[in-house]
């Protein structure tokens, strides 16, 4: 094959790279006269339960566009690392395949330390579920004591219908709870978790009346950034703002950061984590 048609074949030239970096004894497929390194393709073939002659054709770039079934089981067989799935699927269909929602597990101690190092700047990572897993100092002490709260009372929209608390410290409540359920709702289907969060918003529903209405109107938006004001028990009045980000490489994880709005803001919330002794 030439150079030119290799670049043209991208799927089949991934999958032969991919394959032939196996260790086929690894696989139970033994034999000292291999002449070439990893599977072969019908070991492939065979893993992935598909015709020989089909996975043939999709190295040698004929037959068509595979369906994403088939695109899955060679996936597997393959032993792809997600990134690497999703690769597959962007140059064989032109899509990233089906988001697999799976739980979060935590943060690694470099992402901690990262939040960590924002030392005046309130910053937290939640999950697509909107559980807050990690916090700084400045989050502690600013926003909630997440350290406080056992861990099925650290999500976001839970702080927000039903801790008085909360509630009155947002000074435009309404439009930040029709915010929060908006963006709540867009970040779980993006990460393939509405059927994992069914029950999770069947609960505030029936806590909730506000929560329930709000949810009805089907209303989706990012959380982007923006400016938020609240109303703290020791600062007073204070803006922030905040910005979302993703967390390479974790699907389930998003960070957000809060800025404070003003050189003012910022030096009295450095005055507040002075004065607070932990």
């Amino acid at each position: 094959m030439s150079e030119t048609a290799a670049n043209e074949n991208l799927l089949g030239t991934y999958l032969k790279d991919r394959r032939t970096r196996l260790d086929a004894a690894a696989f139970g497929f033994g034999g000292s006269r291999r002449r070439t390194p990893g599977l072969r393709r019908e070991e492939v073939a065979q893993r992935a339960n598909i015709s020989p002659t089909w996975y043939t054709w999709l190295e040698q770039g004929r037959g068509g566009a595979p369906s994403a079934d088939v695109l899955d089981r060679i996936a597997r067989a393959l032993m792809l690392t997600d990134v690497e799935r999703e690769h597959l699927f962007l140059i064989g269909l032109g899509r990233p395949p089906e988001v697999r929602y799976q739980a979060s597990k935590g943060v690694s101690p470099r992402l901690q330390r990262v939040l960590d190092a924002l030392e005046t700047s309130p910053a937290i990572i939640r999950t697509a579920t909107w559980d807050v897993v990690a916090w700084n100092r400045a989050a502690r002490v600013v926003l909630t004591d997440y350290a406080e709260l056992p861990p099925e009372r650290r999500n976001i929209l839970r702080l927000i219908f039903c801790e008085p608390r909360v509630r009155a410290a947002q000074y435009d409540w309404d439009s930040v709870a029709r915010f929060v359920v908006a963006a709540f709702r867009a970040d779980a289907a993006r990460a393939g978790a509405v059927s994992h969060v069914a029950d999770f918003v069947d609960e505030l529903c029936r806590l909730s009346p506000e929560f329930a209405a709000l949810w009805r109107d089907n209303d989706v938006r990012t959380h982007g950034d923006g400016v938020k004001h609240l109303r703290h028990p020791v600062l007073g009045p204070i803006a922030f703002e905040y910005s979302a980000f993703a967390v390479d490489g974790r699907p389930d994880l998003g960070m957000v950061v809060y800025n404070p709005a003003t050189p003012e803001d910022a030096k009295r919330i450095k005055a507040l984590l002075a004065e607070r002794v932990d």
